[in-house]
Protein backbone atom coordinates (compact mmCIF):
# COMPACT_ATOMS: atom_id res chain seq x y z
CA UNK A 1 0.00 0.00 0.00
CA UNK A 2 1.46 3.41 -0.80
CA UNK A 3 -0.06 7.01 0.25
CA UNK A 4 0.76 10.18 -1.31
CA UNK A 5 0.46 13.50 0.28
CA UNK A 6 2.53 15.91 2.79
CA UNK A 7 4.09 13.58 5.33
CA UNK A 8 4.87 14.26 8.95
CA UNK A 9 7.81 13.02 10.62
CA UNK A 10 9.60 13.31 13.46
CA UNK A 11 12.00 15.72 11.29
CA UNK A 12 8.99 17.68 9.97
CA UNK A 13 6.72 17.22 6.60
CA UNK A 14 7.88 15.60 3.41
CA UNK A 15 6.03 15.89 -0.05
CA UNK A 16 6.41 12.19 -0.78
CA UNK A 17 5.48 8.47 -0.46
CA UNK A 18 4.96 6.70 1.99
CA UNK A 19 4.53 2.24 1.54
CA UNK A 20 3.25 0.42 3.96
CA UNK A 21 3.80 -3.66 4.22
CA UNK A 22 2.13 -6.23 6.30
CA UNK A 23 1.00 -3.60 8.65
CA UNK A 24 4.47 -2.23 9.14
CA UNK A 25 6.19 1.24 7.55
CA UNK A 26 8.91 0.03 5.25
CA UNK A 27 9.69 3.16 3.28
CA UNK A 28 8.89 6.73 3.22
CA UNK A 29 10.21 9.02 0.18
CA UNK A 30 10.22 12.66 -0.69
CA UNK A 31 11.37 16.31 0.23
CA UNK A 32 11.10 18.15 3.46
CA UNK A 33 8.65 20.84 3.23
CA UNK A 34 7.76 23.67 5.49
CA UNK A 35 4.11 23.07 7.23
CA UNK A 36 3.09 26.21 5.63
CA UNK A 37 3.08 24.73 2.69
CA UNK A 38 1.39 21.61 3.54
CA UNK A 39 -1.56 23.46 5.39
CA UNK A 40 -4.16 23.48 2.95
CA UNK A 41 -3.42 19.97 1.36
CA UNK A 42 -3.71 15.59 1.91
CA UNK A 43 -1.75 15.67 5.60
CA UNK A 44 -0.49 12.17 6.54
CA UNK A 45 -0.13 11.86 10.45
CA UNK A 46 0.45 9.41 13.20
CA UNK A 47 -2.82 7.95 14.34
CA UNK A 48 -3.89 9.57 17.59
CA UNK A 49 -3.49 7.44 20.85
CA UNK A 50 -6.15 8.24 23.43
CA UNK A 51 -4.53 6.46 26.98
CA UNK A 52 -8.51 7.51 28.88
CA UNK A 53 -11.36 6.62 26.90
CA UNK A 54 -14.74 5.36 29.21
CA UNK A 55 -16.39 4.39 25.84
CA UNK A 56 -18.13 5.76 23.03
CA UNK A 57 -21.09 4.57 19.94
CA UNK A 58 -23.50 4.38 23.14
CA UNK A 59 -21.32 1.58 24.90
CA UNK A 60 -19.53 1.87 27.85
CA UNK A 61 -16.56 -0.43 28.90
CA UNK A 62 -17.85 -1.18 32.22
CA UNK A 63 -20.38 -3.03 30.08
CA UNK A 64 -20.00 -6.80 29.41
CA UNK A 65 -20.30 -8.16 25.82
CA UNK A 66 -18.74 -6.16 22.94
CA UNK A 67 -18.81 -3.18 24.48
CA UNK A 68 -15.37 -2.25 24.38
CA UNK A 69 -15.31 -3.30 20.56
CA UNK A 70 -18.06 -0.52 19.56
CA UNK A 71 -16.08 1.70 21.26
CA UNK A 72 -12.74 0.63 19.69
CA UNK A 73 -14.66 1.11 16.52
CA UNK A 74 -16.09 4.33 16.91
CA UNK A 75 -13.08 5.93 18.30
CA UNK A 76 -11.10 4.64 15.27
CA UNK A 77 -13.81 6.44 12.89
CA UNK A 78 -12.72 10.07 14.60
CA UNK A 79 -8.62 8.96 14.19
CA UNK A 80 -7.80 6.94 17.04
CA UNK A 81 -5.69 4.26 16.37
CA UNK A 82 -4.99 3.22 19.81
CA UNK A 83 -6.48 3.32 22.86
CA UNK A 84 -6.77 2.34 26.89
CA UNK A 85 -9.98 0.98 28.28
CA UNK A 86 -10.62 3.05 30.98
CA UNK A 87 -12.99 1.66 34.30
CA UNK A 88 -14.57 3.17 36.47
CA UNK A 89 -15.12 3.79 40.74
CA UNK A 90 -17.46 0.42 41.35
CA UNK A 91 -17.68 -2.52 44.05
CA UNK A 92 -14.80 -4.60 43.28
CA UNK A 93 -17.48 -7.11 41.64
CA UNK A 94 -18.13 -4.48 38.99
CA UNK A 95 -14.62 -3.89 38.65
CA UNK A 96 -13.43 -7.47 38.08
CA UNK A 97 -16.09 -8.16 35.62
CA UNK A 98 -15.18 -5.36 33.14
CA UNK A 99 -11.45 -6.16 33.60
CA UNK A 100 -12.98 -9.79 32.22
CA UNK A 101 -14.73 -8.77 30.07
CA UNK A 102 -12.04 -6.46 28.28
CA UNK A 103 -9.19 -8.84 28.19
CA UNK A 104 -9.86 -10.83 25.03
CA UNK A 105 -10.13 -7.51 23.13
CA UNK A 106 -7.09 -6.07 24.31
CA UNK A 107 -3.79 -6.18 21.65
CA UNK A 108 -5.49 -8.18 19.59
CA UNK A 109 -6.02 -6.77 15.92
CA UNK A 110 -9.77 -6.13 15.15
CA UNK A 111 -10.90 -5.13 11.69
CA UNK A 112 -12.04 -2.06 11.96
CA UNK A 113 -11.18 -1.55 15.36
CA UNK A 114 -8.47 1.01 17.51
CA UNK A 115 -6.23 -1.09 19.02
CA UNK A 116 -6.62 -1.84 22.85
CA UNK A 117 -3.55 -1.77 24.47
CA UNK A 118 -4.84 -2.43 27.98
CA UNK A 119 -6.49 -0.77 30.55
CA UNK A 120 -6.27 2.73 32.75
CA UNK A 121 -8.03 1.66 36.22
CA UNK A 122 -9.53 5.08 36.81
CA UNK A 123 -10.59 4.47 40.70
CA UNK A 124 -11.23 2.70 42.67
CA UNK A 125 -8.49 4.53 44.83
CA UNK A 126 -9.54 8.05 44.90
CA UNK A 127 -10.72 10.57 47.29
CA UNK A 128 -14.46 10.63 47.99
CA UNK A 129 -14.33 14.19 48.44
CA UNK A 130 -13.19 14.53 44.75
CA UNK A 131 -15.29 12.05 42.87
CA UNK A 132 -15.77 14.29 40.25
CA UNK A 133 -18.54 11.97 37.91
CA UNK A 134 -17.25 8.93 39.75
CA UNK A 135 -19.89 6.92 41.64
CA UNK A 136 -19.25 6.91 45.67
CA UNK A 137 -17.50 3.86 45.83
CA UNK A 138 -13.81 4.87 46.60
CA UNK A 139 -11.58 2.48 49.04
CA UNK A 140 -7.80 2.21 49.74
CA UNK A 141 -6.01 0.20 47.39
CA UNK A 142 -3.62 -2.50 48.14
CA UNK A 143 -0.34 -3.55 45.97
CA UNK A 144 -2.19 -7.56 46.48
CA UNK A 145 -5.52 -5.99 45.28
CA UNK A 146 -4.09 -4.39 42.20
CA UNK A 147 -1.84 -7.63 41.55
CA UNK A 148 -5.28 -9.59 41.33
CA UNK A 149 -6.91 -7.38 39.09
CA UNK A 150 -3.83 -7.15 36.33
CA UNK A 151 -4.16 -11.10 36.40
CA UNK A 152 -7.51 -10.44 34.86
CA UNK A 153 -6.27 -7.78 32.07
CA UNK A 154 -3.50 -6.04 31.24
CA UNK A 155 -3.72 -2.83 32.96
CA UNK A 156 -0.88 -0.12 32.12
CA UNK A 157 -2.34 3.17 33.81
CA UNK A 158 -3.73 3.24 37.68
CA UNK A 159 -5.18 6.51 39.04
CA UNK A 160 -5.16 6.96 42.96
CA UNK A 161 -5.42 9.93 45.31
CA UNK A 162 -1.67 10.28 47.07
CA UNK A 163 -3.33 11.61 49.87
CA UNK A 164 -5.34 8.47 51.08
CA UNK A 165 -3.01 6.35 53.78
CA UNK A 166 -1.24 4.04 52.52
CA UNK A 167 -1.18 5.27 48.84
CA UNK A 168 2.56 6.77 49.05
CA UNK A 169 3.53 2.93 49.74
CA UNK A 170 1.40 1.89 46.85
CA UNK A 171 2.70 4.66 44.24
CA UNK A 172 6.62 3.65 45.42
CA UNK A 173 5.70 -0.73 44.92
CA UNK A 174 3.32 -0.35 41.52
CA UNK A 175 6.12 2.10 40.14
CA UNK A 176 8.77 -0.70 40.57
CA UNK A 177 6.46 -3.30 38.80
CA UNK A 178 6.27 -1.41 35.94
CA UNK A 179 2.98 0.18 36.41
CA UNK A 180 2.25 4.02 35.50
CA UNK A 181 0.71 5.39 38.40
CA UNK A 182 -1.07 9.02 37.52
CA UNK A 183 -2.21 10.92 40.80
CA UNK A 184 -6.03 11.96 40.23
CA UNK A 185 -9.66 12.34 41.66
CA UNK A 186 -7.27 14.14 44.73
CA UNK A 187 -7.87 16.47 47.44
CA UNK A 188 -4.21 16.35 48.05
CA UNK A 189 -2.18 19.70 49.01
CA UNK A 190 0.95 20.93 47.27
CA UNK A 191 3.18 18.44 49.24
CA UNK A 192 0.88 15.79 48.95
CA UNK A 193 1.69 15.80 45.19
CA UNK A 194 5.47 16.66 45.40
CA UNK A 195 5.93 13.23 47.59
CA UNK A 196 3.89 11.43 45.32
CA UNK A 197 6.02 12.01 42.40
CA UNK A 198 9.10 11.76 44.37
CA UNK A 199 7.22 8.09 44.98
CA UNK A 200 7.38 7.37 41.35
CA UNK A 201 3.88 8.74 40.42
CA UNK A 202 4.98 9.71 36.64
CA UNK A 203 1.64 12.18 35.66
CA UNK A 204 -1.81 13.65 36.74
CA UNK A 205 -5.11 12.69 35.59
CA UNK A 206 -7.39 15.10 33.50
CA UNK A 207 -5.25 18.10 34.85
CA UNK A 208 -6.75 21.18 36.39
CA UNK A 209 -10.34 18.63 37.15
CA UNK A 210 -10.97 16.26 40.14
CA UNK A 211 -8.42 17.68 42.23
CA UNK A 212 -7.32 20.75 44.21
CA UNK A 213 -7.02 24.03 42.72
CA UNK A 214 -3.98 26.00 42.40
CA UNK A 215 -4.03 29.41 44.68
CA UNK A 216 -0.79 31.38 45.63
CA UNK A 217 -0.57 30.62 49.39
CA UNK A 218 -1.99 27.13 48.83
CA UNK A 219 -0.77 25.63 45.32
CA UNK A 220 -3.13 22.51 45.66
CA UNK A 221 -2.32 19.49 43.28
CA UNK A 222 -2.83 21.29 40.27
CA UNK A 223 0.50 23.68 41.93
CA UNK A 224 2.46 20.38 41.77
CA UNK A 225 1.61 19.59 38.78
CA UNK A 226 2.97 22.82 37.09
CA UNK A 227 5.61 23.10 39.26
CA UNK A 228 7.12 19.67 39.09
CA UNK A 229 5.40 17.30 36.68
CA UNK A 230 6.88 16.34 32.90
CA UNK A 231 3.89 14.49 32.01
CA UNK A 232 0.44 15.00 32.55
CA UNK A 233 -3.17 14.18 30.80
CA UNK A 234 -5.40 17.41 29.96
CA UNK A 235 -8.89 17.31 27.91
CA UNK A 236 -9.43 19.77 25.30
CA UNK A 237 -12.81 19.85 24.33
CA UNK A 238 -12.78 23.74 25.69
CA UNK A 239 -15.40 22.72 28.47
CA UNK A 240 -13.35 21.26 30.70
CA UNK A 241 -10.18 23.29 30.38
CA UNK A 242 -10.15 27.46 29.86
CA UNK A 243 -8.31 27.58 26.87
CA UNK A 244 -6.01 30.36 28.73
CA UNK A 245 -5.36 27.68 31.50
CA UNK A 246 -4.15 24.83 28.73
CA UNK A 247 -1.76 27.93 27.21
CA UNK A 248 -0.42 27.97 30.75
CA UNK A 249 0.26 24.26 31.08
CA UNK A 250 1.65 23.78 28.07
CA UNK A 251 3.96 26.46 28.71
CA UNK A 252 4.59 24.59 32.77
CA UNK A 253 4.47 20.67 31.58
CA UNK A 254 7.35 19.66 28.85
CA UNK A 255 4.71 16.17 27.95
CA UNK A 256 1.40 17.54 28.43
CA UNK A 257 -1.07 15.16 26.46
CA UNK A 258 -4.14 14.94 25.12
CA UNK A 259 -7.20 12.62 26.25
CA UNK A 260 -10.63 12.57 25.21
CA UNK A 261 -12.14 10.98 28.82
CA UNK A 262 -15.14 9.73 26.02
CA UNK A 263 -18.07 8.32 27.14
CA UNK A 264 -20.63 6.54 25.82
CA UNK A 265 -22.14 9.62 24.19
CA UNK A 266 -18.75 9.92 21.93
CA UNK A 267 -19.65 9.53 18.14
CA UNK A 268 -23.39 9.65 18.97
CA UNK A 269 -26.36 11.94 19.07
CA UNK A 270 -27.89 13.83 22.02
CA UNK A 271 -29.65 11.88 24.59
CA UNK A 272 -29.51 9.90 27.59
CA UNK A 273 -26.39 7.12 28.07
CA UNK A 274 -24.67 4.88 30.59
CA UNK A 275 -21.28 5.92 32.81
CA UNK A 276 -20.67 3.08 34.84
CA UNK A 277 -23.25 3.30 37.27
CA UNK A 278 -24.65 6.60 36.34
CA UNK A 279 -26.35 7.94 34.02
CA UNK A 280 -25.89 11.07 31.95
CA UNK A 281 -26.76 13.20 29.10
CA UNK A 282 -25.49 14.78 26.23
CA UNK A 283 -26.18 17.98 25.17
CA UNK A 284 -24.87 21.38 23.74
CA UNK A 285 -21.32 19.26 23.29
CA UNK A 286 -20.64 18.07 26.58
CA UNK A 287 -21.98 15.47 29.08
CA UNK A 288 -22.69 15.74 32.27
CA UNK A 289 -25.01 14.19 35.42
CA UNK A 290 -28.50 15.33 35.89
CA UNK A 291 -26.89 17.93 38.65
CA UNK A 292 -24.92 19.90 35.46
CA UNK A 293 -21.52 17.99 36.84
CA UNK A 294 -18.89 17.20 34.11
CA UNK A 295 -19.24 13.57 33.58
CA UNK A 296 -16.28 12.59 31.21
CA UNK A 297 -16.89 14.00 27.72
CA UNK A 298 -18.21 13.68 24.03
CA UNK A 299 -14.56 14.52 22.54
CA UNK A 300 -12.80 12.74 20.39
CA UNK A 301 -9.54 12.97 19.47
CA UNK A 302 -9.92 14.38 15.88
CA UNK A 303 -11.47 17.35 17.38
CA UNK A 304 -9.26 17.70 20.22
CA UNK A 305 -6.41 18.07 17.63
CA UNK A 306 -8.55 20.73 15.54
CA UNK A 307 -9.50 22.47 19.09
CA UNK A 308 -4.95 22.83 19.98
CA UNK A 309 -4.28 23.87 16.78
CA UNK A 310 -7.35 26.66 17.00
CA UNK A 311 -5.60 27.25 20.22
CA UNK A 312 -2.44 28.42 18.36
CA UNK A 313 -0.33 25.21 17.86
CA UNK A 314 1.59 23.92 14.55
CA UNK A 315 -0.09 20.84 13.37
CA UNK A 316 3.47 19.06 14.03
CA UNK A 317 3.12 20.02 17.81
CA UNK A 318 -0.67 19.41 17.81
CA UNK A 319 0.22 15.72 16.43
CA UNK A 320 2.57 15.06 19.77
CA UNK A 321 -0.15 15.92 21.58
CA UNK A 322 -2.10 13.73 20.63
CA UNK A 323 0.01 10.87 19.24
CA UNK A 324 3.65 10.92 20.30
CA UNK A 325 4.00 12.22 23.85
CA UNK A 326 1.52 9.51 24.81
CA UNK A 327 2.83 6.74 22.69
CA UNK A 328 6.22 6.96 24.65
CA UNK A 329 4.82 7.37 27.73
CA UNK A 330 2.89 4.15 27.85
CA UNK A 331 5.97 2.87 26.32
CA UNK A 332 4.44 1.76 22.90
CA UNK A 333 7.26 1.87 20.69
CA UNK A 334 6.25 0.91 17.46
CA UNK A 335 3.69 3.40 16.97
CA UNK A 336 2.92 7.94 17.67
CA UNK A 337 5.45 8.71 14.74
CA UNK A 338 5.28 7.47 11.51
CA UNK A 339 8.83 6.28 10.62
CA UNK A 340 10.36 2.82 8.88
CA UNK A 341 9.72 -0.08 11.30
CA UNK A 342 6.44 1.41 12.86
CA UNK A 343 3.29 0.02 12.72
CA UNK A 344 0.99 1.32 9.85
CA UNK A 345 -1.18 3.76 11.79
CA UNK A 346 -2.07 6.89 10.61
CA UNK A 347 -5.12 9.52 9.46
CA UNK A 348 -5.29 11.52 6.66
CA UNK A 349 -6.58 15.13 6.80
CA UNK A 350 -7.53 17.33 4.52
CA UNK A 351 -6.74 21.01 4.52
CA UNK A 352 -9.42 22.19 7.26
CA UNK A 353 -8.16 19.08 9.30
CA UNK A 354 -10.80 17.07 8.40
CA UNK A 355 -10.07 13.11 8.58
CA UNK A 356 -10.29 11.47 5.13
CA UNK A 357 -8.82 7.95 6.43
CA UNK A 358 -7.80 6.22 8.43
CA UNK A 359 -5.29 3.54 8.91
CA UNK A 360 -4.73 0.38 11.59
CA UNK A 361 -1.96 -1.92 10.61
CA UNK A 362 -2.18 -0.23 7.32
CA UNK A 363 -6.07 -1.10 6.75
CA UNK A 364 -8.46 1.46 6.04
CA UNK A 365 -11.32 2.16 8.53
CA UNK A 366 -14.70 2.63 6.78
CA UNK A 367 -15.37 6.16 7.84
CA UNK A 368 -19.07 5.61 6.66
CA UNK A 369 -20.36 3.28 9.02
Amino acid sequence: MQLHGFILTPDGFLRGTLHCEGGRIVAIEGCSVPETQARGETMILPGFIDAHVHGGGGADVMDAGEAVLTTARTHARHGTTTLLATTMTAPLEEIEAALMALAPWCNQSVPGAANIAGVHLEGPYINPQRLGAQPDHAWVGTLQQVRSLCRLAPIRLVTLAPEVPGHLALIAALSAEGLRVQIGHSNGRYEDGVAAIEQGASGFTHLFNAMSGLHHRDPGMVGAALAHARHAEIIPDLLHVHPGAIRAALRAIPCLYCVSDSTAGAGMPDGRYRLGRHEVYKCQGGVRLADGTLAGSALTMDQALRNLVKLGLSVQEASMRVSTIAADYLGLSDRGRLVPGARADMVVLDGELSLQGVYVEGVAIDLAT
